[in-house]
């Protein structure tokens, strides 16, 4: 009998202490052993010489839309974009479905097309708004993995706004439970009153969208938000903070004692206003992109440890939907999965570490949400979930996207680091790879 099914030999695993070059052996589905020349027979032998290898990402924040708007995305493309980004996991929204996760059957039929579709292991955001709020302990019953709410208006009629006494109701449930409360953190009284001193002309291009969602919406919807979180006792996730000013509240809010956490995307760390009216439609997301100055404060706010985690907020839509004059009437989300770890890597080894890189990508995340005892370390009796990274400069095509839509504000980007192969319970993802739902512990 084999001591192992695979060994990799002579990887560069990424360590609590740095890269070490170590013998990797997996036994069903899980890590069984690291170490320098390991000894034992395998099924499969693999020479990793020259590659990283990086625990496989868990993406807390997609939108694969399915069911109801599975041609805008879907779990089979979406997984695989992701699985081609280094992705194992992922914990996908409640909107923007159809319908959204507001209820057990909702909820359910999402598990379902999970199951049927899904090539990635993931988990289930439930929604938080007015009409969902007695359904939220059965939600946390059935399993979800916290709760997510929009402080403004989503762009869906069925995803409704939460106000403050609504997001207060959610929390105090959600704090029963033990589950956290993710929160798009922009004021909708902030938004109108900058909207009322500066209109925006009709349409609108990409500059006045940026212009018309100040820094100070989030600010202030995150100010809120703590307050409610510090009142209820309720774990918060603030998701896409897009400034360094934010990420400073959730720091002092840490401080403070309250358990929150601090979520930014690769897109508020790759690209600037300027990129954004170089790109287009593709880059239109709520917040808006920054400017350069903010970019280079959110990157200070990384290497300081103050950034929690990172999320793709994957949100893609048709293009006919990302069409038209008016950017404002067009659809607000970014679709980079695939490549947003890969080309963050390189700055990221600048001003951080790839240690640091992991506990952000992977770590973190599978912590916080209830998926830390069997997912986002490369440990002994974790699964098996990792990626390899070759050192190695490309230039993003449009013929690379694996989206359903080939939309992307990454096209034309070039990487130093390519994903070679993602792993999955110790077997390479293909389209033949099942994922599992993951409850949180």
């Amino acid at each position: 009998m084999s001591a192992f099914d695979t060994l990799l030999r002579r990887a560069s695993v990424v360590t609590a202490d740095g890269l070490r070059t170590l013998d990797v052996g997996i036994s069903g589905e899980t890590f069984a052993e690291f170490g320098a020349d390991l000894t034992g027979s395998c099924e499969t032998e693999i020479d990793a010489t020259g590659e990283i290898l990086f625990p496989g990402l868990v993406d807390a924040h997609v939108h694969f839309n399915e069911p109801g708007r599975t041609e805008w995305e879907g779990f089979a493309t979406g997984s695989t974009a992701l699985a081609a980004g280094g992705g194992t996991c992922f914990i996908d929204m409640p909107l923007n479905s159809s319908p959204p996760v507001l209820d057990l059957a909702s909820f359910a039929a999402k598990r379902r097309a999970g199951e049927a579709n899904s090539r990635l292991d993931f988990a289930l955001w439930g929604g938080l708004t007015p009409d969902s709020l007695a359904q939220l302990a059965d939600l946390a019953r059935a399993g979800v993995a916290g709760f997510k709410v929009f402080m403004c208006p989503s762009g869906l009629e069925e995803f409704a706004a939460a106000n403050e006494a609504t997001l207060r109701r959610g929390m105090h449930v959600a704090a029963e439970f033990g589950l956290p409360v993710a929160v798009h953190a922009e004021s909708p009284a902030t938004l109108a009153a900058h909207q009322a001193k500066y209109p925006h002309p009709s349409p609108g291009n990409m500059i006045d969208w940026l212009a018309s969602r100040p820094v100070a919406a989030e600010l202030d919807a995150i100010e809120m938000a703590l307050g409610c979180a510090r009142d209820t006792g309720c774990a918060l996730h603030i998701v896409h903070i897009s400034s360094p000013e934010g990420i400073a509240m959730v720091t002092a809010a840490k401080r403070e004692g309250i358990d929150v956490t601090a979520e930014t995307c690769p897109h508020y760390l790759l690209l600037d206003a300027a990129a954004a009216s170089r790109i287009g439609p593709a880059a239109k997301c709520a917040p808006p992109l920054r400017d350069a100055a903010t970019v280079d404060g959110l990157w200070q706010c990384l290497a300081a440890g103050e950034i929690d985690g990172i999320g793709s907020d994957h949100s893609p839509s048709p293009p006919e939907l990302k069409e038209g004059n008016d950017f404002f009437s067009m659809w607000g989300g970014i679709a980079g999965c695939q490549h947003g770890f890969p080309l963050l890597i390189e700055r990221a080894l600048r001003e951080s570490s790839w240690q640091k890189l992991a506990a952000l990508l992977a770590a973190n995340p599978a912590r916080r949400f209830g998926l830390g005892s069997r997912k986002g370390r490369l440990a002994a009796g974790f699964d098996a979930d990792f990626c390899l990274l070759a050192p190695e400069d490309f230039v993003i095509e449009r013929k690379d996207l694996l989206s359903r839509h080939p939309i992307s504000p990454y096209v034309g980007m070039s990487s130093s680091w390519r994903v070679a192969a993602t792993w999955l319970r110790g077997n390479p993802v293909s389209p033949a790879t099942h994922g599992l739902f993951m409850s949180p512990e």
